[in-house]
């Protein structure tokens, strides 16, 4: 096992990560900023949207641009940055790097050449609208964003039917409806939902029912700003079809999304979400290289 020990004789920099606001700037930390003021550099997601940040808190670090486009380009340069002594702070456009945005692949290359990473705590729109949701706040399981076609969300949503603990998602206004669509498909029109809209923001609002509520509303209202979709898990989970989707080594539970319908490339990537490994790893046991 590696251990990340004390910084006192390290050579190399530190690599941290700093959370930003979802909406509201109050919700920057002293420590947040106090970094952003000392380290060297700021890989940003979008250095303007973060140019933004800096200016209203006068800070004058030099940023670089890191994105899921420029990931595999700028990464080694990152390192050598890190490696020669230099401190790093790594920020997504709002809340947490890596979640939801950019920030595991840096992470992981540092912490592959033994530099120091050190994440600072701040704003998560996911756990921030769960603990205002209502619903089971532990456990819970978090999927952040579903594909954008109905059948990769069909595809995707499958094995997370008979989940018993409150689910939680992010979704764009535009594409709620469809969304919500697959959502009741999947789990039923009468599961419990929260739908919490642009949280800590001035016009934040939760929306609570069933999906067969959120659907109406949002067929007769038009969908604004930035959503945090919050499903109840299964109280009645089905254990048989639990245990369809558990027993199945990769290369079976693709072949079964694949046989329910979906297209390859998209069960690869949904198999690889739901078991949290590489989908090079999937995509090899699918065709058994």
């Amino acid at each position: 096992m590696q251990e990340q020990r004390s910084f006192a004789a390290q050579t190399s920099g530190t690599l941290f990560l700093v959370p930003t606001p979802i909406g509201n700037l109050d919700d920057m930390t002293m420590r947040s900023i106090k970094v952003l003021q000392q380290v060297d550099l700021i890989a940003a997601e979008d250095t303007r949207n973060t140019q933004r940040l800096l200016n209203h808190f006068d800070i004058t670090t030099k940023q670089i641009s890191f994105h899921e486009h420029n990931t595999q380009e700028r990464i080694p340069r990152l390192l050598t940055h890190l490696q020669s002594g230099l401190s790093l702070a790594q920020v997504s456009d709002a809340g947490m790097p890596s979640i939801s945005d950019p920030g595991k692949e840096l992470v992981a290359a540092a912490i592959e050449q033994a530099i120091p990473v050190v994440p600072l705590p701040g704003a998560n729109a996911g756990l921030t609208a769960l603990i205002a949701s209502g619903l089971a706040p532990q456990p819970f399981y978090f999927y952040g964003f579903l594909q954008r076609k109905s059948q990769q969300q069909l595809t995707e949503l499958a094995p997370l039917k008979n989940h018993t603990e409150t689910m939680i998602f992010y979704e764009a206004p535009h594409r709620l409806l469809k969304t919500l669509t697959s959502l009741a498909t999947s789990f039923g029109e009468q599961r419990q939902v929260v739908l919490a809209r642009e949280v800590t923001k001035k016009y934040e609002s939760f929306l609570r029912g069933t999906l067969a509520e959120a659907l109406a509303w949002f067929t007769e209202h038009e969908p604004r700003g930035e959503f945090v979709i919050l499903v109840a898990g299964n109280p009645q989970p089905t254990a048989a079809e639990d245990d369809a989707y558990a027993d199945l080594d990769l290369h079976d539970y693709v072949a079964q999304l694949v046989s329910e319908g979906s297209d390859p490339k998209h069960a690869i990537k949904a198999v690889a979400k739901q078991r949290d490994v590489a989908k090079q790893t999937v995509y090899k046991a699918y065709h058994q290289f």
